[in-house]
């Protein structure tokens, strides 16, 4: 398996979303989707499609980082539910959704995958959520 310094993040996750920051193995992203607290962490190895394509340290560290982000939403949202998700049926690279939920949401209690149109984070907002996240998972911006 080679390293991160080949590491290149998939075109769709790219436009979908905004990027936090790296944490020790995954780049951190935002779902550019304003109706939901939505989390992806994208392991930074190449060639990688299924969690049982990193070696067992790696397992353990996006295990961590997965723990890390699903409790700071928990303080930053305090959701009803917590969704945590790898599909990879569309985008084949490796990635972890994690998602806040709230009963009051759009799509509660369906899957967000594919509810109704994307809403963009206003820039305003945008710069706001990204700053919350960065300070509640202690990283610096991307």
């Amino acid at each position: 398996m080679r390293d991160e310094t080949d590491f290149g993040l998939d075109p769709r996750l790219a436009g979908d979303t905004h990027a936090i920051g790296d944490l020790e193995l995954s780049r951190l992203l935002l779902m550019d989707d304003a109706r939901f607290p939505w989390l992806i962490l994208v392991p930074r190895r190449v060639g990688l499609r299924d969690l049982i394509d990193l070696d067992g340290r790696d397992q353990q560290r996006l295990l961590a980082e997965i723990d890390r982000c699903a409790r700071a939403l928990r303080v930053l949202e305090t959701p009803d539910k917590l969704n945590i998700a790898m599909l990879g049926n569309v985008v084949a690279q490796l990635h972890v959704h994690v998602i806040a939920r709230h009963a009051s949401d759009a799509a509660w209690p369906r899957p967000v995958w594919g509810f109704g149109e994307r809403e963009p984070y206003a820039r305003d907002a945008l710069a706001t959520r990204l700053a919350g996240l960065r300070h509640a998972l202690e990283i610096c911006g991307a």
